[in-house]
């Protein structure tokens, strides 16, 4: 057989006798394999049983070398199509199934051909949609899995990829602390791009109302849809929440240069979304207001960039609400040089607030969590007053509220905990 080394760019190509792999990494134990068998009649000894949804290919999981892995049996020129897709997502971190390996020239011992095999890297504690769905779903539990798919789709079109057959049925389902993350587990059909124009999202979008229609009078036709779901709402509801999501994360507004509290509330809905804003992008428009639009990113990039441009150690949840404060003030203060509007707000916003706490009162939590509890509690505040309180008052309440109530933390922990300083 011809040797095919260097064919793909992707990863290396590996010629045996009767297949020919193709993986960034290949694991010797895939060359233990029925290969000549079509994946339907594998012995049962090779597979795993796992939820499995609905896919117009034979897929079979595999355990090789600790890991599961999915077998998906298609013709060679889609295979090597969605391995490149697959690991282009990949680089790019858009939560999706990793791509393992394409197994090709396959054939049966009698000579006959079989088609090629894409394996996917098997997504732990993910389940198929139909999964969820063997006990009756709650309408609650559906608006979830609803919200889940809808930030996909976003997180899609933002990247620049077209899917072309967006459904329930391409995705897997993660819990997520009461909530779900979706994952896309099918990208064959898709396409990405540097962007997606108007045009492209829509008719992804029209490919999702259809096909989740389908998929929503299955499962009525089970017997596995709550008697208040109506199928038809189920796919327009997708949809509006889709364009809910994109309308908060991309559309430009216009603030007063001291109307910091709207900037902190467009924040907090893209927060509760399930979107983190890395920075706030703004100019300047012939009114003297601003134009401001957030960059939205991936969770885990908040600890990082505080520590670059602080020097603060948090955790995630806390550089997100110090990172926020810290773009409303630069926002606030016309600043465009991040370095510096990042020294000004640790020496003008964060150490005072830290400081102003009484010796006494210092044990009871460090000074990043304390800063971002005050945070929340000016939020509140302001909330409550229809307007940006300030850090003086929302200081001065938590102190006396909220702070001299609580614990100390050597109290709670059982060990010494060293006075903080700022």
């Amino acid at each position: 057989m011809p040797n095919h080394e260097g064919k793909r760019s992707a990863g290396s190509a590996v010629t045996l006798v009767a297949v020919r792999i193709t993986s960034a990494l290949v694991d010797p134990a895939l060359l233990d394999l029925p290969w000549s068998t079509p994946l339907e009649q594998w012995p049962a000894e090779h597979l795993v049983a796992l939820p499995q949804g609905i896919s117009r290919h034979i897929v079979r999981f595999v355990r090789l070398g600790g890991y599961v892995y999915a077998f998906k049996e298609t013709r060679e020129r889609i295979a090597e199509r969605e391995y490149d897709l697959l690991r282009a997502l990949e680089r790019i971190d858009f939560p999706s199934v990793e791509a393992v390996a394409i197994v090709a020239d396959r054939q049966t011992d009698d000579g006959e051909p079989l088609e090629s095999v894409l394996i996917t890297r098997h997504l732990q504690f993910s389940l198929p949609y139909r999964a969820l769905f063997s006990n009756t779903l709650r309408p609650e539990t559906m608006n979830r899995l609803l919200d889940a798919l809808a930030a996909l789709i976003v997180r899609m079109h933002l990247t620049g990829f077209f899917w072309g057959d967006c459904s329930l049925s391409n995705t897997l389902f993660r819990r997520d602390a009461g909530a779900f993350a979706a994952y896309l587990v099918d990208a064959e059909t898709g396409a990405l791009h540097t962007s997606l124009s108007n045009g492209q999202r829509g008719e992804d979008l029209e490919i999702a109302r259809v096909n989740i229609f389908g998929e929503a009078l299955d499962l009525q036709a089970a017997g596995l849809l709550h008697e208040s779901i109506d199928p038809e709402v189920v796919c327009e509801e997708v949809v509006r929440r889709y364009e809910r999501l994109w309308h908060e994360i991309t559309y430009e507004q216009q603030v007063e240069r001291a109307a910091r509290h709207d900037i902190e509330g467009r924040i907090r809905r893209l927060n509760e979304l399930g979107f983190d804003v890395a920075e706030v992008a703004l100019s300047t428009v012939d009114n003297g207001r601003y134009l401001v639009r957030p960059k939205v990113v991936d969770a885990g990039y908040h600890t990082r960039r505080l520590l670059r441009l602080t020097g603060l150690d948090a955790e995630e949840n806390q550089a997100r609400k110090l990172l926020n404060d810290l773009d409303a003030y630069r926002v606030e203060s016309d600043l465009t040089d991040d370095q510096q509007a990042a020294h000004r707000w640790l020496t003008e916003v964060f150490e005072p607030v830290v400081r102003a706490v009484p010796a006494h009162l210092r044990r009871k939590l460090e000074p990043q969590e304390l800063f971002a509890q005050i945070i929340e509690h000016k939020w509140l505040l302001s909330e409550q007053a229809g307007r940006d309180v300030g850090m003086r008052r929302a200081v001065h309440s938590y102190l006396a509220d909220v702070l001299v109530h609580r614990p100390d933390e050597q109290a709670v922990l059982g060990v010494e905990v060293p006075t903080p300083t700022p």
